[in-house]
C-alpha cells in the first residue's frame, strides 16, 4: 500500500506543478496588462498639456506684431502712412479740441477708405476727420 501512495502522490505533485506553472504566466500577464493601461493613461495626459501652451502663445502674437512694417494707405492719387494719420490725429487733439499734445496718451484710429474718413478715439474722446 505504501507503494501505491507514493505513485499517486507523485502524479498529483506533477499535476500541481503544471497548474502552478500555468498560474504564474497568468499572473505575469495580469500584471503586464495592468501596467499597459496605466502607461496609456499617462500618455494622453502628456499630450493634453502641450496643446494648451500653443493656444496661449498664439493669443499675445495676435495683439502685437513682431516685425515693424510700413503701412501706406492709397486713396486715388493720395497716400497716407501710419505716421501721417497719427500726426493728423494729434493736430485734431491740439487745434480742434484745444487740448495739450503732452496729455495725449491713447490713440486709436479706424480708417474707412470708402467714406474717406478716419474715426478716432483719443484718450476716450471719439470723433472723425476727413482724409
Amino acid at each position: 500500500m505504501a507503494v501505491e501512495k507514493k505513485s499517486i502522490a507523485k502524479p498529483a505533485a506533477a499535476k500541481a506543478e503544471p497548474a502552478k506553472a500555468e498560474a504564474a504566466p497568468a499572473k505575469t500577464e495580469a500584471k503586464a496588462a495592468a501596467k499597459k493601461p496605466a502607461a496609456k493613461k499617462a500618455a494622453p495626459a502628456k499630450k493634453a498639456a502641450p496643446a494648451k501652451k500653443p493656444a496661449e502663445a498664439k493669443a499675445p502674437a495676435a495683439k502685437k506684431c513682431d516685425t515693424e512694417a510700413k503701412v501706406v494707405l492709397q486713396l486715388g492719387d493720395r497716400e497716407y502712412t501710419k505716421c501721417d494719420l497719427v500726426k493728423i490725429a494729434k493736430d485734431v487733439w491740439q487745434y480742434d479740441l484745444g487740448k495739450n499734445v503732452a496729455d495725449l496718451k491713447d490713440i486709436e484710429l479706424y480708417v474707412k477708405p470708402e467714406e474717406c474718413k478716419v474715426y478716432y478715439v483719443l484718450n476716450g474722446e471719439s470723433g472723425d476727420f476727413n482724409i
